[in-house]
């Protein structure tokens, strides 16, 4: 390895992850350029963060899995990975390492880069305000600093001495930045984001095929699209899909695609998603949502007694706004005829569509408060902390 003023390591295990680490990457080369100094960006990451020349020891890009019993699954896959970066990093002792979210993962990760003496920064809050509480008190001993990208995050580690700073949420400068002028809201199209997992596709997309058929069935006019985030996730929708049809053959046809979901939600008039960083997405880019989500029962089980919902949700464009922008269905609530009139609702002459998109503008603002850009910030925050004593 060729000698460098810095050295900082991005760990991330995520599709939205992987999208943050790319840009505050892309940040701190940049303003370390600036300096005239040389950084060394290595670590774990998906696509994106592979894009930015990073040194990429692990390829994140199918780890993202969620639950007790998927993580389970793959747990010598995990271990592999951790004993690998651990070792690595005791050989290189990076000057920090930026941790995002990804806490069945980062949280254990911390611990032992802490027993090393290895500085952790955390990006992007563990959700330890809704499962885990007890959890805070190691998250401030094991971490040097914290950047959290909700403004209701900082009262989560009041009652500790972590340095905690809210930086803004990036995807508020990633969507504005994508947003398209000339693309137009279509009165008639309904976007499906039944998720990024295998496990989620397979759970969601029956009862979201069904609320299209039922739905379909009292709106003729209506167009749907399924957008998927990349190939192999596309191939699985197209199998599943076709298996449907041949036991419903009365469904609607729904233009399947890939990558372009950016597009749809400037585009579509309505969505019906799985709950995660999309439904945040979708506020930001004004698309009214129907939000749902579904785990292996053994994994709800275990989560119904562990995590509280904070302020009452679990999609976070409600959490944000402390109250029910997105009508959300979990688990047993996710059927067809509770999903057919929350959506009706949200359609153009739907009697709740101008109070959501009020709602949603106002999740915007909130992201936005004090920060103009929010990859830059968190930037800066990495490099006063490692240069803080050279």
């Amino acid at each position: 390895m060729n000698k460098t003023d810095y050295n900082i390591w991005i760990i991330s295990g995520e599709a939205s992850g992987d999208m943050y680490g790319a840009r505050l990457a892309r940040e701190l080369k940049q303003k370390f350029a600036a300096q005239n100094k040389t950084v060394r960006l290595a670590g774990m990451g998906g696509p994106q963060m592979q894009e930015t020349d990073m040194d990429i020891m692990v390829d994140s890009t199918e780890l993202g899995v969620v639950g007790f019993i998927e993580v389970f699954k793959q747990i010598f896959t995990f271990i592999g990975i951790f004993l690998k970066l651990l070792k690595q990093a005791k050989k290189e002792r990076p000057d920090a390492v930026v941790l995002i979210d990804y806490p069945g993962f980062n949280l254990r990760f911390a611990k032992r880069l802490y027993k090393n003496s290895i500085p952790v920064i955390w990006y992007v809050s563990p959700q330890v305000w809704s499962w885990g509480k007890h959890r805070i008190p190691k998250l401030a001993e094991y971490c040097s600093k914290m950047m959290v990208i909700f403004p209701f995050e900082t009262e989560t580690y009041q009652e500790t001495v972590l340095d905690v700073e809210f930086v803004g949420h990036p995807l508020v400068d990633i969507i504005n930045e994508r947003t398209d002028s000339s693309i137009k809201r279509s009165d008639d199209t309904v976007l499906l984001l039944p998720g990024s997992r295998t496990h989620e596709i397979e759970s969601l997309l029956p009862p979201m095929l069904d609320t299209v058929s039922e739905l379909y069935k009292k709106h003729p006019q209506l167009k749907f699209v399924l957008s998927t985030p990349r190939e192999r996730i596309y191939h699985k929708v197209d199998l599943l899909l076709s298996d449907y049809r041949s036991k419903y053959p009365d469904l609607p046809n729904i233009e399947l695609t890939c990558g372009d979901t950016v597009k749809w939600q400037q585009a579509a008039t309505a969505g019906l998603a799985a709950s995660g960083t999309v439904t945040v997405e979708c506020a930001i880019a004004g698309l009214p949502l129907v939000v749902c989500y579904r785990m292996n029962p053994l994994t709800f089980m275990i989560a119904r007694m562990l995590v509280t919902l904070y302020r009452g949700y679990f999609t976070m464009a409600n959490i944000i706004a402390d109250k029910e922008v997105f009508k959300e269905f979990m688990q047993f609530q996710v059927t067809t005829e509770a999903m057919v009139p929350a959506m009706e609702n949200i359609l153009p002459d739907g009697a709740g569509r101008s109070k959501v998109i009020a709602d949603i503008n106002h999740v915007k603002e909130l992201l936005q408060a004090g920060s103009e850009n929010a990859s830059a910030t968190a930037a800066d925050c990495c490099i006063k902390f490692v240069t803080a004593d050279k």
